[in-house]
């Protein structure tokens, strides 16, 4: 593996590597990107935020040491999520980007560290409700194998 690292995609014979790359990638195939320069731009700094509080997330922490990293670094940024998502639909406004499937497996992450959690942030809380609710995703919810998230 490229680096020694997971996940990896192969393409014809070639394996790439690094999981945002990997997204983007799939991302533009499938149609999930935004319909600008300026909306890609929203869109990346959505999921870099978002990606900074996972990678920097204490995993193996104890409870006290989790409930600190949510209050001193999630609920500033997921406050700004809310903020900027508004009453808007998905977070590039009128169509679903991979920005909000992002979201959607972030948030099962942090409520099962925090239980509750998310019920400070109703926007985006609709609209994890709303990924969820995307018939194909619906219906891999419920066939796909149990897991902690």
């Amino acid at each position: 593996y490229p680096f020694g690292k997971l996940p990896v995609l192969e393409i014809d014979g070639v394996i790439y590597n690094q999981s945002l790359a990997i997204s983007r990638y799939l991302a533009k195939q499938a149609g999930l990107t935004g319909k600008s320069a300026l909306d890609d731009l929203n869109i990346d700094i959505i999921i870099a935020n978002l990606d900074d509080l996972v990678t920097l997330f204490p995993w193996e922490g104890e409870k006290q040491k989790i409930n600190e990293y949510m209050e001193k670094n999630c609920h500033p940024v997921l406050s700004g999520l809310e903020k900027a998502l508004g009453d808007k639909k998905w977070f590039a406004g009128d169509y679903v980007t991979w920005a909000d499937f992002f979201w959607d497996n972030c948030v099962d992450m942090f409520e099962y560290h925090q239980p509750g959690f998310a019920k400070a942030y109703p926007h985006l809380l609709a609209l994890r409700n709303r990924v969820q609710e995307i018939p194909e995703i619906a219906a891999w919810i419920k066939k796909r194998p149990v897991s902690q998230f």
